[in-house]
């Protein structure tokens, strides 16, 4: 390239145009006009509206990620939130659900001590009340424990009853509890009336697998008998004291082959399950003694000739 064709005019160090302050009050007095006019005419309205829609699309998708972690951590938090109440709704459940058992517990069992006080006031004799512990051990009877004994005032043969009817009898007393042979038992027998007929009959203690009961024994098949005639206490044997419901008949068959009926009754009182019972004095001690028995039996005259004591006979 030939030398002559070079610009061998320097640069200048500087652009030249126009001073900072020139600029700074040009601006200054730009920014102040457009706030005037835009206070005053709202020219810039249009403009920020079309700026505001041009990106709101880059916000919209900058935002995204803030708001998928903001929304992924109150999922979590609201999560463990709903998992703790759960928590503790279905523990305020349980203690509600168990307070509602006892209190229908304590419902039934005042119920149950309320219709014991109403029998106790019916047999009108003295009483006193005890509650069932456990059955005795033996798996071949039918008998019960309770909590009261010898130094409770509790003698053997006094009858038990709940607030349904009879339940058994006293057959052992110890110095703290004693045991009940429940009539249910194959050793117990019971004089029972029926009320619809006034037959006094004996009931004996049926236990079996299809399900324990009592039984009716030499009643004649030509007795006047019926399901559902309801069976109480005669008193005819100085024990149990007369009027306490005992059973209901179930069921009666009557075989050509056989002079006697057989007859099932259901007790009424509650074998299985009872935990309150009344031990009642046997009927003959809570009766009153004979008049005839406290009356002087007559001396009979000695015969003639013999001598009375304390008296000489005549010469």
């Amino acid at each position: 390239m030939p030398l002559g064709t070079l610009d061998r005019t320097p640069p200048p160090f500087f652009k030249q145009g126009p001073s900072a302050l020139s600029k700074l009050v040009v601006f200054s007095a730009l920014a102040l006009f457009l706030m005037v006019a835009d206070l005053r005419f709202r020219i810039t309205v249009p403009i920020r509206t079309a700026v505001a829609a041009v990106l709101y699309p880059v916000q919209w998708l900058v935002l995204q990620p803030v708001q998928a972690v903001s929304a992924a951590g109150g999922y979590f938090t609201s999560l463990h939130a709903a998992q703790a109440g759960e928590a503790d709704a279905l523990k305020r459940l349980a203690e509600q659900a168990e307070r509602s058992l006892q209190l229908e517990q304590i419902t039934l069992e005042n119920q149950r001590l309320r219709e014991l006080l109403a029998m106790r006031e019916r047999t009108g004799n003295s009483a006193t009340g005890a509650q069932v512990l456990y059955d005795a051990a033996d798996p071949y009877s039918r008998k019960v424990v309770i909590d009261r004994g010898q130094t409770h005032g509790v003698e053997a043969g006094s009858p038990v009853i709940d607030e349904s009817g009879v339940l058994g009898q006293i057959t052992r007393v110890y110095p703290l509890v004693s045991e009940v042979t429940l009539l249910i038992d194959r050793d117990q027998a019971i004089p029972v009336l029926n009320t619809r007929t006034g037959v006094r009959s004996v009931a004996y203690g049926q236990p079996s697998t299809a399900g324990d009961g009592l039984e009716l024994r030499y009643t004649l098949a030509s007795a006047d008998i019926a399901q559902g005639d309801l069976l109480t206490t005669s008193g005819v044997d100085g024990v149990y004291p007369a009027g306490l419901p005992v059973a209901r008949v179930t069921s009666v068959e009557r075989q050509a082959e056989s002079s006697f009926a057989r007859i099932r009754c259901e007790p009424l009182a509650r074998i299985n399950g009872t935990l309150h019972v009344l031990v009642l004095r046997p009927a003959a001690a809570a009766q009153p003694p004979s008049p005839w028995a406290a009356q002087p039996q007559p001396v009979a005259a000695p015969p003639a000739g013999t001598a009375t004591p304390g008296r000489s006979s005549a010469p």
